[in-house]
């Protein structure tokens, strides 16, 4: 079926039509060939020919030729463009050039030590296995057996390892088996790095924030021990089509833009593709189709709407100083799937009566809520039902979800409506996220490959490069983030030139519903760059003890680490952390050095969730989301088995669970406050001060809920006893004195609802002006701050040390201020609702939200802004 049909399937009818708030056809576009490369190696061109490729696609020759000359090379092109022929075209070369010259004297031991070597490097385990199988396949069909490839990461064994070490030439892994395994122990190493010839870094664009910090030192550092053994490898990079690919990949290696060689222009073809923006229903007031929903990131978003509260005043009061937080999320669960936990400044909210809100019945959550708006149906309720019609008319899919939890929801509630329609429809759908064990995970990519599974429900580990081919549609359950994960998603749908449909079914979320009804906005609009800062202190001062570790770092050197080094260097030395001797900066402690740091930012090693009564294991949990995720009493999901958490040892990394089928499941509470560290950027805008800075956010998991599913009707509340969290990271924040809010006429009563929603709708637009989206970042609002003295919105980044979000908004001010300003002032609710002023992930329970007092006071304090649309420091 083409697009058109499975449109037709979706818009059953009719029946859904006005949920498809636009629809695009992307034509097709024709391939143009080169001719192969005269250097290329035979046997390998003779192995993509028997694979099916007569000649490479002009921008695959391209990059291949640059990085055969030595130049480093970027790859930014499209989903499903052949970037990896413009790799391993050089790298296979190289390697079959260096294996023949080492035949023509076996005897001369410098021969062997020269065949050259390739490091591949993704972002996932998943990618690398998957370019393993390619390899092999391609080599296969060459008829080599000269050339010896494996993966290595922390799944492999000892005696494996040490194969590789002595034998293989290419070898696959990541940057987390780097920075802990290869480069503290380059000494076994030696053989590959002193013959590195290429480094490619695969799906370079998601190594982005305070992640791409941690590669791009990582990379430094390999490419540091590689020069000390004698070496001066090529770097290849591949990418998703960004915003100045080479500027991008200049910053990751740490060389000039001018020394990096891009490729952008895409000769490979593309099938036609249909892409619909989709907008779920409104649900009906007083009896909502209960049963027909599914707990999602918005939970708070699928409830039935009652009455008004009576007219008391909103919120804690108004001159006490009450605040609301909102963290970069509850910390394990990304899609807003916890319950909300209280304010910064008060005691947890307690049960309360129905009419007080219009939240589940018990919850306490009191929504901002008028019989005229109703809230929409969940993305992930819709998503499901979008995904069962289209298997069950026979097409290939894979629906993106949020977050583990969605992934795992999805694909239950697909199941469930498959088998009223025809019971073996079910086994052809399953989940897919990260947390599984590799083999489970290996399993489902080829069960998918094969056409053994018709369906995956997903998190954004499939939106990477492993070769999924043939795949009718894609659904994407919300905005993914960023304009480059969106389209790197929708390449999936007809991949390999195929025709394809793409549907993003909005989420109630401010950016979801301002991007379903701006279309131009989300499709014609520019892809974004890739933002990190390699020189964020608290991601670089671990890694020069590493590199100290590793090798003393000498004065030389220091430039290859940024302009920050020595300065972080003096602060490490003072600290006795370093120490400072006139051959350089050495590291004298016992612990490895490497350990420092998590390149991920999960907070320490992943906790293992074990069956207690075999001892199996049963996946992983980062660490930063074991409190919320997998505390006591939780209930955990794998593969749609529904397990219950008995005990977690945070100092062991391992919580133990129980097999069991429940009816209900658990929703995290926490509470968070934050505090201004430092001051670094400020400017006035008349009485309003603008700052950008360090802050520490303080967080803090207090308990759960037991909801009862679908209905979400909470069964309990339990408290817990877990540690404080705190983040230091980086924030912009905005102070409205008293003259602005009597000019705005924001009164004290009105205040801290207005100031909340101002709030609200700033995390929620900002990810139109930085990569990132809004689980990336927290926020706080507060009648009187005790650090500024005035009302005052902060929004933080979720990241330690942060991840350059916060300062492209205070860099970005008064555009990112009107922006959300206009969001407010286009939605067409009365009072606010989820898709303006309220939060998916709102610590106090989006109470209290003032719509009108958002509007008057942004109002105000952009009368003061500048009118050049960039804030200057002063």
């Amino acid at each position: 079926m083409g697009p058109g049909e499975l449109l037709d399937v979706l818009l059953a009818g009719g029946r859904r039509a006005d949920r498809a708030t636009h629809v695009r056809d992307l034509p097709a576009r024709p391939g143009a060939r080169a001719d192969w490369p005269a250097w290329a190696d035979a046997d390998v061109v003779r192995g993509y020919r028997a694979l099916g490729v007569e000649r490479p696609w002009e921008h695959q020759a391209d990059a291949a030729d640059a990085a055969w000359s030595g130049r480093h090379t970027v790859l930014a092109t499209s989903t499903g463009s052949g970037k990896s022929l413009a790799f391993w075209l050089p790298a296979l070369s190289a390697v079959r050039r260096g294996a023949a010259g080492a035949l023509l004297d076996p005897g001369r031991i410098e021969s062997v030590q020269r065949r050259p070597t390739v490091l591949y490097l993704s972002p996932t385990k998943a990618l690398a296995a998957d370019q393993l199988a390619t390899l092999e396949r391609l080599l296969a069909a060459a008829g080599t057996r000269d050339v010896r490839v494996a993966t290595c990461d922390g799944d492999t064994s000892r005696d494996e390892r040490r194969w590789v070490r002595e034998h293989a030439d290419v070898v696959l892994t990541n940057p987390d088996f780097l920075h802990f395994a290869l480069l503290p122990a380059h000494a076994s190493w030696s053989r590959v790095l002193s013959s590195l010839a290429f480094v490619v870094v695969d799906e370079c664009h998601a190594f982005r924030g305070v992640f791409g910090a941690h590669v791009a030192l990582v990379l430094r550092r390999l490419r540091r021990l590689a020069a000390a053994y004698g070496a001066s490898p090529v770097v290849v990079m591949a990418s998703a089509t960004t915003s100045d690919p080479a500027a991008s990949a200049a910053r990751l290696l740490g060389v000039d833009a001018d020394d990096v060689h891009a490729v952008t222009a895409d000769a490979s073809p593309a099938g036609r593709k249909t892409l619909v923006l989709w907008q779920p229903p409104e649900l009906p007031g007083g009896d909502g189709p209960w049963a027909s929903l599914l707990p999602d990131e918005d939970p708070w978003a699928t409830v039935v709407v009652a009455p008004p509260p009576p007219d008391v005043p909103e919120g804690p009061g108004g001159a006490d100083g009450a605040g609301s937080a909102d963290g970069p999320a509850d910390p394990g669960d990304p899609d807003g799937l916890a319950a909300r936990g209280s304010g910064v400044d008060g005691p947890a909210p307690q049960p309360a009566p129905p009419t007080e809100g219009s939240g589940p019945v018990g919850t306490g959550e009191r929504l901002v809520a008028v019989p005229q708006d109703r809230p929409r149906r969940a993305a992930t309720a819709e998503v499901a039902d979008l995904l069962a019609d289209l298997v069950a008319a026979g097409a290939r899919v894979l629906a993106f979800t949020r977050s583990r939890r969605g992934a795992e929801s999805v694909a239950a509630t697909t199941r469930d409506h498959l088998r009223a329609v025809d019971p073996t429809l079910p086994a052809l759908v399953s989940s897919y996220r990260g947390g599984y064990l590799p083999e489970e995970r290996r399993a489902l990519e080829e069960a998918i490959r094969a056409g053994h599974l018709r369906a995956l429900a997903t998190t954004n580990a499939l939106e990477l490069g492993v070769d999924i081919s043939g795949l009718d549609a894609v659904l994407i359950a919300g905005w993914p983030g960023t304009r480059v994960s969106l389209w790197q998603q929708a390449g999936r749908a007809g991949r390999a030139g195929a025709e394809g449909l793409v549907v993003l079914v909005a989420r109630e979320d401010p950016l979801d519903t301002f991007l379903v009804h701006h279309p131009e906005a989300a499709l014609d609009a520019p892809v974004e760059a890739t933002v990190f800062d390699p020189g964020n202190p608290y991601v670089l001062a671990p890694h020069l003890c590493a590199a100290a570790a590793e090798r003393p770092l000498r004065s030389e050197e220091l430039d290859l680490f940024g302009p920050r080094a020595l300065a972080v260097l003096g602060q490490l030395t003072e600290r006795g952390v370093l120490r400072r001797r006139s051959s350089g900066w050495y590291w004298t402690h016992a612990e490895p050095a490497s350990r420092l740091t998590d390149l991920r930012g999960a907070g320490g090693q992943p906790v293992r969730v074990v069956e207690g009564a075999t001892g199996r294991l049963l996946g992983t949990v980062d660490a930063a989301s074991a409190d919320a995720t997998v505390h006591p009493g939780a209930v955990y999901v794998h593969l749609g088995v529904t397990y219950v958490v008995d005990e977690l040892h945070l100092e062991d990394g391992v919580a133990l669970a129980t097999r069991r089928d429940v009816d209900h499941g658990t929703w995290a509470r926490w509470v968070t406050s934050t505090s201004v560290v430092e001051v670094e950027r400020e400017v006035a805008w008349g009485p309003v001060t603008w700052s950008f800075g360090q802050v520490d956010v303080t967080t803090q998991v207090v308990g759960y809920q037991r909801r009862r599913i679908p209905d979400l009707q909470v069964l309990s509340t339990h408290d817990l006893d877990l540690p404080e969290r705190t983040l230091r990271t980086a924030a912009v924040w905005w102070t409205a004195p008293p003259e602005v809010l009597e000019r705005a006429g924001v009164t004290l009563e009105v205040a801290p609802g207005a100031l909340h929603a101002a709030e609200h709708a700033s995390i929620g637009l900002l990810p139109l002006l930085a990569t990132c989206d809004r689980w990336d970042l927290g926020g706080l609002s507060t009648l009187v701050h005790p650090d500024t003295g005035h009302a005052t919105v902060f929004v933080h980044d979720g990241h330690p040390g942060g991840a350059g979000f916060a300062e492209r908004g205070f860099d970005l001010g008064p555009v990112w201020l009107r922006a959300t300003r206009d969001a407010i002032a286009a939605c067409p609710c009365a009072t606010g609702c989820p898709a303006c002023v309220q939060s998916p992930k709102c610590g106090n329970g989006n109470d209290p939200l003032d719509k009108a007092g958002a509007l008057r006071l942004l109002s105000t304090v952009l009368a003061h802004a500048p009118t050049s649309g960039t804030t200057s420091s002063v």
